[in-house]
């Protein structure tokens, strides 16, 4: 009983599937590249102070980073059980995303075992420096 799927619409689902591995591989990659190196260190996180003047740029900004956020979690939840960095794009889509008691839970996800070493591996990769431990003194 399954559904009759043409050639041409296995095709494009298939150029799709390609074209968001590497573009979520791609936008991973610029936002760590561009993720400063203390960012999981300070004990709160700061707002950004500069959009704040613009308050329909805010809400615009807010909105379209949380959508881009909602869709790379759920692409990483994809990802952990196929051929990808799943751990890392969810991490970025979490990042991404705005809910209370986010970045306590950034820190947490960031000192689970291999997360730390992926991104700082990814970085090594983009020519950045480590990304500090938050677990250190």
């Amino acid at each position: 009983m399954w559904p009759q799927v043409s050639a041409e619409a296995l095709f494009w689902l298939g150029v799709v599937s390609v074209l968001s591995i590497f573009g979520s591989i791609g936008g991973v990659a610029w936002f760590i590249a561009r993720m400063p190196a203390d960012y999981f260190t300070h004990e709160k996180r700061e707002p950004v102070r500069e959009l704040y003047r613009w308050p329909l740029l805010r809400y615009l900004v807010v909105a379209l980073k949380n959508v881009v956020g909602a869709v790379l979690v759920a692409f990483g939840l994809v990802l952990l059980f196929t051929p990808g960095q799943g751990a890392l794009t969810i991490l970025v889509g979490v990042m991404l995303l705005n809910f209370p008691g986010k970045y306590r839970l950034e820190r947490w996800f960031i000192t689970r075992r291999g997360v730390l070493d992926g991104l700082n591996w990814a970085r090594a990769r983009l020519g950045k420096g480590p990304v500090e431990d938050p677990a250190d003194p």
